[in-house]
C-alpha cells in the first residue's frame, strides 16, 4: 500500500512552511503574544504530519510503526510538539529551533526515503502492547533530544571558556534536568511496556536480545546522568558529558542495532 505516502509531499511542505513561519517571527521584536504564536505554529507542522499518520494508519489497516520510516515520521511529529511547550514555558527560543529543525531533517529524510513498502504485522506484532510500547519509546526519544542540545552547547561553551558557564542553578540545565525526569519515565514505561509484551510474545519477560540490552543500557545512561545531578550537584561538567553519551547510546539503540553483525537474528530487526 503506497497511496498514502504518495501525498505524503504535501503534507511535508505544509508542515514545514509553518515550520519555517516560526523562525521568521524571530525577526519582530519579542513578546508574549509572538513566543505563543510561534508555539502554535510549531504545534500545528506537527498536527499536519500526526493527520497523515492517522491516514496511513487507516490506509495500512494497521499502526504505522512497523518500518524506520515509520518511527522517523513520529519522531517528527513529536520533537517540534515538546520545543513548543519548551518555548511557551520557558522562553527557550534556540531549543525550539532546534526543535523544528530536528523535526523537519526526519521529514526531509522521510521524503528521500519514505519506506513506502508495505509490512504486514508479523504474528509477534500483533499484541496490545505494540502501540504503547513504540509511542512511549518515540516520546522519550524526542525529549531526550532537547536535553541533549543542551548538554552540547553547555560543553561548548564550557571548553570555549575554559570555565562552567552553565551553573547547578542554571536556568538551561533545570530545564535539560526536566527534560530527562520526563523522558525517562516514559523511557521506563517502554521498558515495562516492552517486557510485558516479549512475555506474551515469546514467553519471556528478558532474554538479552541486542535491542534490549541496548535499551538497558540507554536506560542505566540517564539514571546516571539523574544520579549525578541528585548526589552531586556541583557537578556540572560530567553530568552534561553523561548527558550527551546517553544520547549517543539511545540513537545505537534506535539506529545502530540494526546493523552490529550480533543483532542479525534479532527478533526487533524488523528492517530485514
Amino acid at each position: 500500500m503506497i497511496t498514502p505516502w504518495l501525498h505524503f509531499p504535501a503534507f511535508a511542505a505544509t508542515a514545514i512552511a509553518c515550520w519555517l513561519a516560526v523562525i521568521a517571527l524571530q525577526l519582530i521584536p519579542a513578546t508574549r503574544e509572538r513566543a505563543l504564536i510561534q508555539s502554535a505554529l510549531a504545534a500545528l507542522g506537527s498536527c499536519v504530519l500526526l493527520v497523515f499518520a492517522a491516514a496511513l494508519w487507516h490506509a495500512l489497516d494497521r499502526p504505522p510503526m512497523r518500518t524506520l520510516g515509520e518511527t522517523r515520521l513520529w519522531y517528527a511529529i513529536f520533537t517540534p510538539l515538546i520545543g513548543a511547550v519548551a518555548h511557551a514555558a520557558f522562553r527557550q527560543r534556540w531549543l525550539l529551533a532546534y526543535s523544528i529543525g530536528m523535526g523537519a531533517l526526519f521529514v526531509v529524510i522521510n521524503l528521500l526515503r519514505p519506506e513506502t513498502y508495505n509490512k504486514a504485522l508479523m504474528p509477534a506484532l500483533q499484541s496490545v502492547w505494540f502501540v504503547p510500547h513504540v509511542l512511549v519509546y518515540i516520546f522519550a526519544y524526542a525529549i531526550f533530544a532537547g536535553s541533549s542540545a543542551i548538554a552540547i552547547s553547555g560543553l561548548w561553551k564550557s571548553y570555549r571558556a575554559q570555565s562552567a558557564p552553565l551553573r547547578p542553578g542554571d536556568t538551561a540545565l533545570g530545564l535539560a534536568s526536566r527534560l530527562v525526569y520526563l523522558g525517562f519515565g516514559f523511557l521506563t514505561l517502554g521498558l515495562l511496556f516492552g517486557a510485558l509484551w516479549a512475555k506474551e510474545a515469546w514467553g519471556h519477560y528478558w532474554t538479552w536480545d541486542p535491542k534490549e540490552t541496548w535499551a538497558l543500557l540507554t536506560w542505566l545512561g540517564y539514571l546516571a546522568y539523574i544520579h549525578i545531578r541528585h548526589r552531586h550537584p556541583e557537578a556540572v561538567r560530567p553530568a552534561l558529558w553523561v548527558l550527551a553519551l546517553s544520547f549517543v547510546l539511545l540513537l545505537i539503540c534506535w539506529f545502530g542495532v540494526n546493523y552490529l553483525p550480533s543483532a542479525a537474528q534479532s527478533v526487533h530487526t524488523y528492517t530485514q
